[in-house]
């Protein structure tokens, strides 16, 4: 099963405080170790939010607001794509996990399943399965396999 690991924002992580060389490192080796037991497939840590923006949608209406968003526990600071063989092997690869702030910050990761083609059912008809292969067909010739 693919996963989406999510390391949750932080105050200090909002407020574009960045990680020191420490760990850095223990999270370098801690993403050696992922890679190296075929687990990792992706994982970038994110700017604050005070860089991005949502778009909220309602209906045919689109309406941009620019970050910074004010409910920093929910925000996300980091993530990455892991496969693993079950939620419970995923579970105890983040127990493993350097704690990704330093000092004292309470901090947390979200571990969330990835959609598979079979979770959609008979809605997710031959053809859109055949489109659905074809587009991650072209996004790995275009990027490498990711």
């Amino acid at each position: 099963m693919r996963c989406m690991v999510m390391v949750k924002a932080t105050a200090a992580s909002e407020a574009g405080e960045m990680p020191s060389e420490t760990l850095l490192a223990d999270m370098g080796r801690f993403n050696e170790e992922l890679v190296k037991a075929g687990i990792m497939l992706a994982g970038e840590g994110l700017h604050p939010s005070s860089k991005g923006a949502r778009v909220k949608f309602s209906g045919g209406k689109r309406t941009v607001v620019d970050g910074p968003f004010a409910e920093t526990k929910e925000l996300v600071a980091g993530y990455w794509m892991w496969q693993v063989s079950s939620m419970e092997e995923a579970i105890e690869w983040v127990k493993r996990c350097p704690n990704p702030f330093e000092g004292d910050i309470e901090s947390e990761i979200e571990i969330r399943p990835v959609f598979e083609a079979e979770d959609f059912g008979d809605e997710f008809t031959p053809e859109l399965r055949e489109q659905e292969e074809r587009l991650r067909a072209r996004i790995a010739d275009q990027h490498g396999n990711v």
